[in-house]
């Protein structure tokens, strides 16, 4: 990774660097509650650091993961020119620029204390995001809804949750002293918030995470896992039980259909498999009757999984440069948590724990593809390289 710009040791900051640090702390503050916000801070935090940059204040870095972003965004771009719809493919192509929250991240948080604004921040949105979810369901629910929160969908609700509470298991078993106990204390909510979406990607996207925290932690204490999923079950309500039974039932109308996709979105892939169909296209083609779509099936707007999702509509190359950052952003986490010392442990196992749930989750679920989802767990992997981080 290049070197972080550090020009704020020893001097005061300018009002320009303080007020990147606020609106990139802020931002995380509204990750779980308002996505206008969220994206309306980093907006703000976008302007600021390209100013610092021009007045080379602050220096352009950002870890090796970046790279294949940036391929990805490249690649999308060609495959919005190629797009059966060109101008639908380079509006939704927008949501690229979030990639930019992990430069933004590393030049707002140059040195290691400065890294308490947006993890507390981030414990602060979990913990007011699980309450109002609590209370809806306890004062305005009906039998049977799946709680949405402040977000505009379930799914998204328990898409952060998941990222949420995988970030906040590393902090308890990696954290140290009364952090550990807070985020202990604010998980139990967090889980039964996530209980409420009746979610089962994002659950299984946690047990992934809270597998690898465990053995991170110590090996063994894997064993821990079946005992852990069993409670869950047993200890569920009947809401839960059904959801839990339903991954198993081939007859379940969203499994049905998730086989479905992965039929059409394999076709759609042979057929297209350089340039895609175009970001924000595969709901209009897969209307077609060759693609043996049923017309609950064809009601959705994805492919429910980020593989074929990012292949169908952008391509093979894009799907690669994809999955080389995640084992790329994984294998440098991993280097962290092994040499950044007490400050960046427990960051590190929770950007891979981050990673866990959103891959786990995306083999059901097009997360990646969820604008708030995504810039959550750009954030979450980015913070263990700020605070004047030297390794990639």
């Amino acid at each position: 990774m290049k070197a972080i710009d550090l020009r704020t040791k020893g001097r005061e900051r300018s009002p320009l660097e303080t007020t990147l640090l606020v609106l990139a702390a802020m931002a995380p503050l509204f990750s779980l509650i308002s996505i206008s916000l969220l994206q309306g801070f980093w907006s703000l935090a976008l302007v600021v650091w390209a100013v610092l940059l021009l007045q080379k204040k602050r220096a352009f870095a950002v870890p090796g993961f970046f790279w294949p972003l940036l391929a990805y965004s490249a690649w999308t771009i060609v495959s919005s020119a190629a797009s059966i719809d060109p101008g639908q493919s380079f509006k939704d192509s927008r949501e690229l620029l979030g990639f930019l929250v992990i430069p933004i991240v590393l030049a707002a948080f140059p040195r290691k204390r400065s890294l308490r604004f947006p993890v507390w921040a981030i414990f602060a949105s979990g913990a007011l995001a699980s309450a109002w979810a609590i209370i809806y369901f306890l004062t305005r629910a009906y039998p049977g809804q799946r709680i949405k929160g402040f977000m505009g969908h379930y799914m998204t609700q328990a898409g952060l949750l998941g990222l949420f509470i995988a970030f906040g298991l590393a902090m308890i078993v990696f954290g140290r002293g009364k952090t550990r106990l807070a985020w202990a204390a604010v998980l139990a909510p967090a889980g039964a918030s996530l209980i409420m979406t009746l979610t089962r990607n994002a659950w299984l996207g946690v047990a992934s995470a809270g597998c690898l925290v465990l053995f991170l932690w110590k090996p063994k204490a894997l064993l821990i896992a079946p005992l852990a999923a069993g409670l869950f079950y047993l200890a569920g309500p009947p809401a839960v039980k059904s959801r839990v039974q339903s991954i198993f039932d081939r007859h379940d109308p969203s499994n049905m259909a998730r086989l479905e996709y992965a039929r059409a979105g394999l076709k759609i892939i042979g057929e297209k498999p350089f340039f895609g169909t175009g970001p924000d296209t595969v709901d209009r083609v897969f209307q077609d009757p060759k693609y043996g779509l049923s017309g609950y099936a064809r009601g959705n707007v994805h492919l429910h999984n980020n593989f074929l999702q990012i292949a169908a509509e952008r391509g093979l190359p894009t799907l690669a440069a994809w999955l080389v950052f995640f084992v790329w952003a994984f294998l440098a986490l991993f280097r962290r948590f092994k040499t950044g010392g007490a400050a960046i442990r427990p960051l590190a196992a929770g950007g891979m724990a981050a990673l866990a749930a959103l891959i786990t989750a995306g083999f059901f679920e097009y997360n990646f593809g969820d604008s708030e989802i995504a810039l959550f767990a750009l954030l979450l992997i980015s913070l263990p390289f700020a605070g004047g981080a030297d390794e990639s």
